[in-house]
């Protein structure tokens, strides 16, 4: 297949496309506790009637033993042809009113720039229509034999990563693509081939058996939560970065990130310095950042007069890609046990782990994704990090020796604002990464 061709089939599916992001992006697919069931179910049904609209007949629910069920769908290919796992995720994030949208985020809607606006349309709602849009291309009739894995709880860290381990012979593929990742900015193509991996821990300061008066008592007796801020702040130095000793951390190889861009998709406030010296790159991609997600202390509303006995903060460590994370876990752990002022009682607990991501740039999938993604987009495919996790990766890779794994996808860092409000995708990089994917797999079929 030659690039034309698969731009040409890629643009004859974008009012498709629309009209089935369109339609996802009206669930609120909200899988975390607390939201209500019934739009993760509806929008199961609907995906089953797309994707088996699509030319893939068996297309099914997946019921994982809890949560909500993965869609999935094996679709054979000709005889001894590659075998590709396509994976995105239809579950999204919140949208509070407090986030401050300007449009509904629960109506697709177009604007003034172009862009297509709404909760999940870029993350990752953008990806599962990618890939429904690469398999009616095909009219049901793919060049690999493909294993679709479409997730209802990846922002609420579901059990899909147990049940791939329990049933590897469900996945194993040659190629994972995961369509969950975007280029830097619209139109610069991009290839992530490492993932930051993520230690989240919660850490309890204690100094006194109960509440004193702050008259009779401060400046004599130890407050915890002045303790908690100075071991807190001894993660970092004084330009903000994360200087716990022991951690990995490497300069990102010929990365590049704008940092006036940065500082415009981050919203950062007028005079407000960025955190850490050197590379903008590695301090995103390949550098240990932890972050500080939660503080339970003495509320402002009500606040009495009163040194507090304890304190506790939940703290997310991004990883460096490749590193052994039970080892960096070690590690933090280690450092705020050792760390706390003048002999504070620390406990550190609920120890989570997510799985870095480095990928083998060598290999043969990898180099033909590269070279799909500079003919499609008119220009060399770039190769960048990114900051965020996707532990499922891995797991899919322990399923296949030799396997390789492709990021990618419609979320540019610039302008999406996954999470945020107005989170949006730019229809003409989606409708590239669809002519991307489309020449991929057909590429991959003619080199075997």
């Amino acid at each position: 297949m030659d690039t034309q061709q698969a731009t040409d089939l890629a643009r004859g599916q974008m009012p498709m496309v629309r009209d089935a992001l369109s339609r996802l992006v009206a669930h609120p697919s909200i899988a975390f506790d607390g939201f209500p069931a019934e739009p993760m179910h509806a929008i199961g049904e609907d995906l089953l009637e797309m994707f088996r609209g699509a030319g893939v007949p068996d297309a099914r629910l997946l019921d994982l033993g809890v949560g909500y069920p993965t869609l999935y769908a094996e679709i054979p290919g000709p005889e001894g042809s590659p075998v590709v796992t396509l994976y995105a995720h239809y579950d999204v994030q919140p949208a509070p009113e407090s986030q401050g949208w300007t449009t509904d985020p629960w109506t697709l809607t177009e604007g003034e720039d172009g862009r297509w606006y709404g909760r999940g349309a870029a993350d990752d709602k953008s990806g599962v229509v990618a890939h429904l849009a690469t398999l009616a291309a095909f009219e049901g009739r793919p060049p690999v034999t493909i294993r679709l894995c479409i997730e209802g709880e990846e922002e609420a860290a579901g059990n899909i990563d147990d049940y791939v381990a329990r049933h590897p012979e469900q996945f194993a593929s040659d190629v994972f693509v995961v369509a969950d990742s975007g280029n830097a900015s619209v139109g610069e193509p991009g290839l992530t081939t490492g993932l930051r991996g993520n230690v989240t821990v919660t850490v309890t300061v204690r100094t006194i058996e109960k509440s004193l008066h702050s008259g009779l008592f401060g400046g004599g007796a130890p407050d915890a939560l002045v303790s908690m801020i100075q071991l807190l702040g001894s993660m970092y130095d004084e330009n903000g970065a994360t200087v716990i000793a022991g951690l990995d951390s490497y300069e990102w190889p010929d990365g590049h990130v704008d940092e006036r861009m940065f500082r415009e998709s981050a919203a950062v406030l007028d005079g407000v310095d960025l955190p850490g010296e050197g590379d903008l790159a590695s301090r995103l991609w390949s550098r240990p950042a932890a972050t500080v997600i939660g503080l339970d202390a003495c509320p402002v509303d009500g606040a009495a007069n009163a040194v507090p006995p304890s304190a506790r903060a939940r703290v997310s460590l991004r990883i460096a890609p490749g590193s052994d994370p039970q080892r960096q876990a070690e590690i933090l752990t280690s450092f705020l046990q050792e760390n706390a002022p003048r002999g504070a009682h620390v406990e550190v607990t609920d120890v989570k782990i997510n799985q870095p991501f480095l990928a083998a740039t060598d290999g043969p999938a990898v180099g033909l994704a590269l070279d799909c993604l500079g003919e499609v987009f008119g220009k060399p495919a770039a190769q960048h990090g990114s900051g965020g996790s996707i532990p499922l990766v891995e797991t899919f890779l322990s399923t296949s020796d030799g396997a390789e794994a492709i990021l990618w996808g419609a979320e540019d860092e610039e302008k999406a604002r996954i999470h945020g409000p107005d989170e949006s995708v730019d229809p003409k990089e989606l409708e590239d990464l669809i002519a991307t994917q489309i020449l991929f797999l057909a590429r991959l079929a003619e080199s075997r």
